[in-house]
């Protein structure tokens, strides 16, 4: 094991159960993040897909990449990793989150179409 990971188990361990999901849910935000990009589909308009009443922030962002296609998930990431880090580490409820996230990739679909 490397360092790097005998450190991260130990933050790991050190949290309680609620923020280890956290971490986990995080992790695998980031992980998902580190793939290729996805072909581009050129759509017109966001496929609708309705909010659920209750969604994790890291559902939240899967259904908004499905559901803005067409937007590049490279240009979003900054956004979304500086949402995720506010509910993670500042604690920001997930809904308010998941509202900032809808207005991100509408803005970001917005200015895709107007060019």
């Amino acid at each position: 094991m490397k360092s790097d990971e005998r450190d991260l188990l130990a933050f790991y361990r050190q949290l309680d159960a609620v923020r280890q999901a956290g971490l986990l849910d995080y992790a695998a935000f980031l992980a998902t993040q580190e793939r290729k990009p996805e072909t581009v589909v050129e759509i017109s308009a966001p496929v609708d897909i309705p909010r659920p009443a209750e969604e994790t922030v890291v559902r939240a962002i899967k259904r908004l990449r499905a559901q803005y296609p067409m937007l590049d998930p490279g240009k979003l990431l900054h956004d979304t990793s500086n949402q995720m880090s506010r509910h993670m580490i500042h604690g920001v409820p997930s809904h308010e989150v998941i509202d900032e996230l809808e207005i991100i990739f509408r803005r970001h679909y917005e200015q895709m179409i107007s060019g």
